[in-house]
């Protein structure tokens, strides 16, 4: 049985601060099955977003933790609010986590 996304969110904002960062949910989404998308502060001006990778990334065998996939990296402030605007009205529900990360690790599972 998959985690709640209000229960993934909390424990990877937990992560965050156990490895030293700091996590912060900009936006609240549904909390049983609110799609999560992860904006990394890369503390220089630059943005990377992540989504979660689509059911098509893993083939029909299903993930035992959720997935995430680079939707667009390196961008600014400006593009990134845009695309969230734009996520968010496709889907209301959704999730926004944003990590201050200088290494740029997102502290995700990616898909190859």
């Amino acid at each position: 049985m998959r985690v709640t996304s209000a229960l993934w969110v909390a424990a990877y904002v937990r992560r965050a601060f156990v490895e030293g960062g700091f996590a912060a949910v900009t936006r609240r989404g549904a909390q049983e099955a609110g799609a999560i998308f992860v904006v990394v502060d890369r503390l220089d001006g630059t943005f990377d977003l992540y989504g979660q990778a689509p059911q098509s990334a893993f083939g029909t065998d299903r993930p035992p933790d959720r997935l995430f996939s680079l939707i667009e990296g390196g961008i600014d402030r400006e593009r990134l609010s845009s695309r969230i605007e734009s996520e968010t009205r496709f889907d209301p529900d959704l999730w926004v986590v944003e990590l201050e990360q200088k290494s740029g690790d997102p502290l995700l599972e990616l898909v190859d």
